[in-house]
């Protein structure tokens, strides 16, 4: 049986303001390491085309970030707390403006 890529880590965030428990999790996508390998080549050849100095996410993370969006359907916020990044951040990641 193959290692999961992302752990099975729960994390609960609790909003005592408007009485909700929250709980995110890391699940596992369903790719192989090549997949993986492939996109954050491309992740990579690109930061370095712009100049890119530091990310939040190195690129294999950003890659499965990525994949976790277009794989799972995940929202920005479900992304955010199971990468441990801001929405905004995983918005970015993801390549989408809005």
């Amino acid at each position: 049986m193959a290692k999961p890529l992302v752990g099975e880590a729960i994390t609960t965030i609790t909003r005592p303001d408007q009485g909700l428990l929250m709980l995110f999790y890391r699940a596992a996508l369903p790719l192989s390491r090549k997949t993986l390998a492939f996109v954050a080549g491309i992740i990579r050849r690109h930061r370095a085309a712009i100049g890119s100095l530091w990310r939040k996410l190195d690129p294999a993370r950003q890659a499965l970030i990525v994949l976790a969006y277009l794989r799972k359907g995940e929202t920005f916020a479900d992304l955010a707390a199971g990468f441990g990044v801001g929405v905004a951040t995983a918005r970015k990641r993801c390549g989408t403006a809005w």
